[in-house]
């Protein structure tokens, strides 16, 4: 089972991709500006249900390495923090959030928000590449990977939805905040990620 401490890190990773601008949260906006929070429950269910495929492949991937490679460890770990580093630097870059305005638009079944959310996390190879590079900071190999793989896994779902869901919520109101403050926003993110990176290399 993973240490509590352990778990407080990965929870604030994860907590800090949660708040990335990314396809399913992006989406999450659009459609809670549409359609309303609670319909946008189906497309955050589905997007949900891709991250966790995504957890599983790279997480499951990962046991198999480390356990043919144990050494392979810290060779992830830096390439994590050097990931960590550069996706915030990108962050800190990158334009501001632009949203446009959004008509009448009939509403679309449960099945098709849901498929929504679920490609968007499938098409998202930021989720992989996160989970590829930084689980050998989570993962111990002389433990069974089942437990652990269940904590990261709910861990990693919960924060997301509380996240997304936030977002479908108040996107009426934060609209106009995004649009005026969106490069603040971005800085703050790369910053928490460049501290993160930063961080992994002094453990």
């Amino acid at each position: 089972m993973m240490a509590f401490n352990l778990w407080l890190v990965f929870l604030m990773a994860a907590a800090g991709l949660a708040v990335v601008p990314g396809p399913n949260s992006l989406l999450a906006l659009s459609h809670g500006a549409r359609y309303g929070h609670q319909r946008t429950l189906f497309t955050i269910c589905g997007g949900v249900m891709g991250f966790l495929i995504l957890i599983s492949i790279s997480m499951f991937g990962l046991g198999a390495v480390l356990k043919a490679q144990p050494n392979a460890m810290t060779g992830l770990q830096w390439v994590g923090a050097v990931y960590l580093v550069w996706l915030g630097i990108k962050l800190w870059n990158a334009p501001a959030i632009e949203l446009t305005k959004l008509g009448d638009s009939q509403l679309q079944s449960p099945a098709n928000l849901f498929r929504q959310g679920f490609f968007a996390a499938l098409s998202n190879p930021k989720v992989l590449l996160f989970f590829t590079a930084f689980l050998a900071q989570f993962i111990d190999p002389k433990q069974a990977l089942l437990p652990q793989f269940i904590v990261i896994a709910v861990t990693f779902i919960c924060v997301e939805f509380i996240a997304e869901y936030g977002v479908a919520r108040v996107a009426h109101r934060i609209r106009p905040k995004l649009m005026c403050n969106g490069q603040m926003f971005n800085q703050c993110c790369g910053m928490l990620f460049i501290i993160l990176g930063v961080s992994m290399t002094l453990a």
